[in-house]
């Protein structure tokens, strides 16, 4: 039996190909729809797993190209993330058999598949299963920077959160590391390389350049909607950065980020000294930048492909405090008043400090130094 899987995004389809693979499919795949249409008067599948929104085409003009064919019977079922009604009963009205939204888990896709064309002649017995795997609306780039992180890498929560979210890309920076981070990222990134990946840099550059260079880095994938970063040591966890980036879907931001922000019912963290200190700093901050933020300093955020080479195209003035670069660079590219509604900050859930942390008490003392240079510089 074979299927013909159409998608514009690599993510999307490797998962997608595996695991149809696996049950004892032949499948071929095409990451645009004209190339889809190619294939399929070549391939003659049994049925076509198509998405709606590609580059070139509609998946829609394919599902047309497909019905009005000499095998217009074949059988075609969408999986988008559009979840607009008018589209979803267009094409209901060109013949689709089956309409599924993202996010939506393998095992899901798999039993629509087997209801319309059944099971292969010979079905493949796979260890792997697609139980709890998901495939993402959204295609998500995250990269986390890592100097000697040996010992505090949380190897299982990245394999776990990598295997399980399919559309995400975890993109590991070694900032010139001097133990055996690099070695343990290698490790990591076992069997996961569809959607891991190492960034490695030879000499140390500091937390903002790692993050400067694995942003501008993972803009080169053109398939991603959305790209991030996110701490290693994972004060801030997968569950809350999911939340940041269906926020940045939802709306017309540019920029979701993430806030330790007390309040009832979030099991927020922070050693008590580093509290006041932080409440001093953040009040530094807010004079300088002349907006409203609570938080610049926490490390998950995610934004629009659209922004980075904005954010990251040039160098950052200091090691720690990029976010406030990042934060007057939109400032002073679209306006106070407009980069105010492109910008959300959006409270965390969790937040827990992690033992260890790079940035000691007195880092903290030489940051009033640093924002001092800052507002000069960006004057």
């Amino acid at each position: 039996m074979k299927i013909l899987t159409i998608d514009d995004q690599q993510l999307i389809l490797l998962s997608v190909e595996k695991r149809l693979t696996e049950l004892g499919y032949d499948v071929l795949t095409a990451d645009s729809g004209l190339k889809g249409i190619d294939l399929f008067d070549s391939f003659e599948p049994d049925l076509v797993l198509v998405d709606i929104n590609m580059p070139d085409i509609s998946g829609l003009e394919v599902v047309r190209h497909i019905k009005n064919s000499d095998r217009g019977n074949t059988p075609v079922l969408v999986m988008s993330g559009n979840t607009e009604e008018a589209i979803i009963m267009d094409g209901f009205t060109l013949g689709i058999d089956d309409y599924m939204k993202k996010p939506v888990s393998l095992s899901e896709m798999s039993a629509r598949i087997k209801r319309l064309i059944g099971a292969p002649v010979v079905e493949q017995k796979s260890e792997v299963t697609g139980s709890g795997r998901m495939l993402q609306k959204n295609c998500v780039g995250v990269v986390i920077p890592c100097y000697n992180e040996e010992e505090r890498l949380l190897g299982t929560e990245f394999k776990d959160f990598a295997h399980s979210n399919l559309g995400y890309h975890l993109c590991f920076v070694n900032d010139g590391s001097t133990d055996n981070t690099l070695k343990v990222l290698e490790e990591l990134r076992k069997g996961n390389e569809s959607n891991i990946s190492i960034y490695d840099c030879e000499k140390n550059g500091g937390k903002a350049e790692a993050v400067r260079l694995g942003m501008l880095h993972m803009a080169k994938d053109t398939q991603l909607d959305y790209i991030g970063f996110l701490d290693a040591d994972l004060s801030t966890d997968f569950r809350d950065f999911d939340d940041l980036v269906e926020t940045l879907d939802k709306s017309n931001f540019k920029i979701v980020s993430g806030s330790r922000m007390s309040r009832m019912g979030a099991d927020i963290t922070k050693e008590s000294a580093r509290k006041v200190i932080s409440m001093t700093i953040n009040l530094i901050i807010r004079t300088i930048l002349r907006m409203p933020f609570n938080d610049t300093q926490c490390g998950a955020k995610v934004m629009d492909r659209s922004v980075v080479p904005l954010l990251f195209n040039k160098s950052f003035i200091t090691k720690w405090l990029f976010d406030v670069e990042m934060f007057i660079r939109m400032r002073k590219h679209y306006g106070k008043t407009e980069a105010k509604k492109l910008i959300c900050e959006q409270p965390l859930k969790r937040w827990i400090h992690a033992d260890g942390s790079k940035l000691s008490m007195k880092d903290s003392v030489k940051i009033v130094g640093q924002l001092a240079k800052i507002a000069i510089v960006y004057r």
